[in-house]
């Protein structure tokens, strides 16, 4: 199987970071002559006020350094983010690893620039399948017959490294689960547990001090000792940033750049994206996500062959 001979973890960069003529934390050229505004998205991870409470202040910071007016958008699922980009309309866009790589098989001309990286320096995350604490499932085969919650058909760890592991053990989402229930996002799959409407729920988890459901505990939406882990995946390269390739190169070494020194322009601004919870971004390079493509293309004949 392809991705038992590859690591998902991709290669990580070797890329040094960008020149630009210019020190550190003043203005970039201004590019409003030709760009009055520039539209960044992010996959909908969390609920509509979580997006722009995390990124509004980031999307104020590229527009001061880069001296244009940066606009978020809130998607509405992953596919809008793949499609905005695909039609031009998405300048800059946060995905999770399998989006990016649905959007680089659908034909959009898009670079990954930047890509996360967790505090003790490596560049992956894993998908895990969450159970109430008090419920009696111990292994995915006892929850035959029960409810499924996925995030999205475009979700890495909430829908593709799911398929593949359940595949692996000879399971059929289906035709074993009562019901395989797409939630739209990574806090709507928590909700989902939370309130019996699936039986488990997959989702994103990097290490015991950082995954969604803690993020979604911090918030006081739900307890994460209400819930257990009873599969976690191999690790899946981290989520990257990405740019149109249509962008004039002074501008996209601007935006990659303005990423790159906003732990150290603003940290504050860093902190409410990452809670605090992940190192500086560094360089990418869309080869990374090789393995992401291949993962896409093992799913997509599982749909074919169901």
């Amino acid at each position: 199987m392809i991705l038992q001979r590859r690591a998902l973890l991709g290669a990580a960069s070797v890329l040094a970071l960008p020149a630009l003529a210019r020190a550190q934390g003043t203005t970039a050229s201004n590019f409003s002559s030709q760009f009055p505004e520039l539209v960044f998205a992010v996959i909908p991870a969390e609920n509509a006020s979580g997006v722009t409470e995390r990124w509004g202040p980031f999307t104020n910071y590229l527009s001061k350094r880069l001296g244009t007016k940066v606009t978020l958008r809130i998607a509405s699922d992953y596919a809008a983010v793949i499609e905005g980009q695909r039609a031009g309309n998405i300048h800059i866009a946060s995905y999770g690893p399998s989006s990016f790589a649905r959007a680089l098989m659908t034909g959009a001309r898009i670079t990954a620039f930047v890509i996360e990286v967790n505090l003790d320096g490596t560049k992956g995350y894993h998908s895990v399948f969450y159970v109430k604490k008090d419920s009696p499932y111990q292994k995915v085969e006892d929850l035959k017959g029960k409810n499924l919650g996925l995030v999205d058909p475009n979700s890495t760890s909430g829908n593709n490294v799911p398929r593949f592991a359940l595949n692996k053990m000879g399971i059929t989402p289906e035709s074993f689960f009562g019901r395989v229930v797409y939630t739209g996002s990574h806090e709507n799959a928590v909700i989902a547990l939370n309130q019996g409407t699936v039986d488990m729920a997959a989702n994103w988890w990097n290490d015991e001090t950082e995954s969604n459901l803690l993020r979604m505990s911090r918030k006081g939406m739900v307890k994460a000792e209400d819930f257990r882990i009873i599969f976690k995946s191999e690790q899946i390269v981290n989520s990257p940033m990405a740019y149109l390739d249509s962008l004039p190169q002074e501008l996209r070494t601007a935006i990659q750049t303005a990423v790159l020194e906003l732990p150290k322009a603003e940290p504050e601004t860093f902190r409410r994206i990452t809670d605090g919870k992940q190192a500086p971004w560094q360089p990418a390079t869309n080869a990374e996500y090789n393995p992401i493509i291949e993962l896409n293309r093992f799913v997509d004949g599982l749909r074919r062959r169901s």
